[in-house]
């Protein structure tokens, strides 16, 4: 829990670098709250793991666990990503603009609905886990670690249809350079 909320703050607030140096610069107290309300799914997950990593090794535990967060995983992708899609503009999670017939205005104009093609790739791996698991049950462990590489990869990906805070190189935002780190650690 406790690295899932760290990951979470720190990929938020990696992902708006100049925003966030302003804010220290300029406002102290706006920058601990911008701080403190920033949410990222990726850096949950992946502070998450680490954390069940770090406390496994503590224990003494050696054998891997992560099967059986798939299925809650990819459920409350689909919880929460309906939630961004509600929220419209305010939480950060929208495409950009674009004519596709599908759009969604949220007031400033049609944009990709970025939720909600998370919202149904969450939904296709939710609802072919019975089949895709079988293929990973040999090794403990593997089909979580498919689940999080699908994941990082499918979030490289879709968020190159997402507007990129200014600060990061070569046109991908702070969420796909962490994607592209966990992908190499994986």
């Amino acid at each position: 829990l406790i690295g899932a909320a760290i990951g979470n703050k720190l990929v938020s607030a990696l992902h708006h670098p100049v925003l966030m140096q302003t804010l220290w610069q300029q406002s102290p107290p706006a920058f601990f709250v911008a701080l403190f309300s920033g949410q990222s799914v990726v850096g949950g997950l992946l502070g998450g793991w680490i954390g069940v990593e770090l406390g496994k090794k503590y224990a003494g535990i050696t054998t891997r666990t992560g099967d059986d967060f798939v299925v809650p995983i990819l459920a409350g992708l689909m919880i929460g990503r309906t939630g961004c899609f509600i929220a419209g503009l305010h939480d950060g999670t929208y495409g950009i603009h674009t004519d596709w017939p599908w759009a969604v205005d949220f007031g400033d104009g049609p944009r990709h609905p970025t939720q909600l093609y998370e919202w149904l790739a969450a939904a296709v791996a939710l609802i072919a886990w019975p089949w895709w698991r079988r293929f990973f049950a040999h090794e403990a462990g593997l089909a979580f670690r498919v689940m999080m590489s699908g994941y990082l990869v499918w979030r490289l990906l879709i968020d190159g249809l997402k507007p990129v805070p200014p600060g990061w190189p070569l046109g991908l935002s702070g969420i796909q350079w962490v994607c592209l780190l966990g992908l190499a650690v994986i």
